[in-house]
């Protein structure tokens, strides 16, 4: 996986055609890049939708990615880190899934190098899903309606490849667009306050904007200066001994990327998160230890910039991501096929019937 230095990638986009505020920081497109080989299809993301709400990819079927990740809400849970389906504590905070296809790499250490392959590592993950590719085959091939589903957009049918690219083309559409912030880039000056101006202004010339730029405040999406998978990290903490490390255990036996690379140079390195719908998105960090966004901002300050804000400048800058909250398109609650297919049946029969 590659990685470009932070100043390069600003030189790169500070080149782009200019619209809006800076070129560095652009409205949220109404989509993600979307991968040649998982094109969208209505169908597709319906059926993605439905398994994202369907506790049967867990091993004892008793959470769905919806229980972690919820989209009725900020895309994430709110606790400090999750508990998976056998009753494993996940070591690390739960990331929002809104947006999240806007990311070069998944995962608080980049290890998914897509949301396909994100699915894959949760099915498997003792703390997760902890599933089997075969059990999950076995168990979605079995309900009719879903080896009907499958059979019609797959040519290979029910496959957990399959599953992921239905899944991640449903989580495609979980877009947030329209914030105060983007009808500000967009030549709104009344968009957002004027507090949130000045933390904007702050947000640049205390360099938060070195890591946090572009659509997704995470670095840049894929397909502009890092394809898909390859990564955009950063150490954390880079300022070492600050009294936030002690205080949050920010550094303890979870040593991000290092710990599946084994490379001393990727110790304590963690992708770019996004700071979209941060204000919503609370506990912070990869082990969700601090709980208030006007506490992470002088988190931040301190242990990646070696900086002490003043009050204001706190006040501001959280004002200024406040703005940063989109528009959530309406999200409901998808029919799930039963296990034996006789519900769908009936169902299937009178949507078939001229009768309505």
């Amino acid at each position: 996986m590659a990685m470009l230095n932070k100043a390069s990638l600003f030189l790169l986009l500070l080149l782009l055609p200019v619209t809006g505020v800076l070129a560095v920081f652009k409205p949220l497109p109404q989509l993600p890049p979307i991968p040649a080989d998982n094109p969208l299809t209505e169908e597709k993301i319906e059926l993605g939708k439905q398994l994202f709400f369907d506790a049967r990819l867990s091993k004892n079927k008793n959470i769905s990615c919806n229980s972690c990740h919820n989209v009725m809400a900020g895309g994430s849970d709110g606790r400090e880190t999750p508990t998976g389906s056998t009753g494993k504590r996940h070591r690390r905070n739960t990331a929002t899934v809104w947006n999240a296809a806007f990311h070069t790499s998944l995962h608080w250490d980049g290890e998914a190098l897509s949301l396909e392959h994100q699915f894959i590592m949760h099915l498997r993950d003792p703390a997760v899903l902890a599933n089997s590719e075969q059990t999950i085959e076995q168990r979605i091939r079995a309900i009719p309606a879903y080896k009907r589903q499958f059979d019609a957009i797959f040519a290979e049918g029910v496959s957990v490849s399959n599953i992921a690219k239905a899944l991640a083309s449903y989580q495609r559409t979980l877009v947030t667009v329209n914030s105060p912030f983007d009808r500000y880039l967009n030549g709104d000056e009344s968009a957002i306050s004027e507090a949130a101006k000045r933390g904007f202004d702050t947000f640049q010339q205390v360099e938060c904007s070195a890591c946090h730029f572009y659509v997704n405040l995470a670095g840049p999406q894929p397909g502009l200066a890092l394809k898909a998978g390859e990564g955009f990290w950063e150490l954390f903490p880079n300022t070492r001994g600050t009294v936030y490390e002690e205080q949050y255990d920010l550094i303890s036996d979870d040593l991000g990327r290092y710990n599946y690379t084994g490379d001393d140079s990727h110790k304590i390195m963690w992708r770019v998160p996004s700071l979209r719908n941060v204000a919503i998105t609370a506990p912070y960090f990869h082990n969700g230890k601090v709980k208030a966004l006007d506490e992470a901002v002088r988190v931040m300050a301190a242990t990646e910039l070696n900086r002490e804000l003043s009050a204001q400048q706190v006040a501001d800058i959280v004002e200024f991501l406040k703005s940063l909250t989109g528009q959530f398109p309406l999200q409901t609650m998808p029919y799930l096929p039963d296990d034996l297919g006789v519900l769908n049946e009936i169902n299937h029969r009178k949507r078939l019937s001229p009768e309505g």
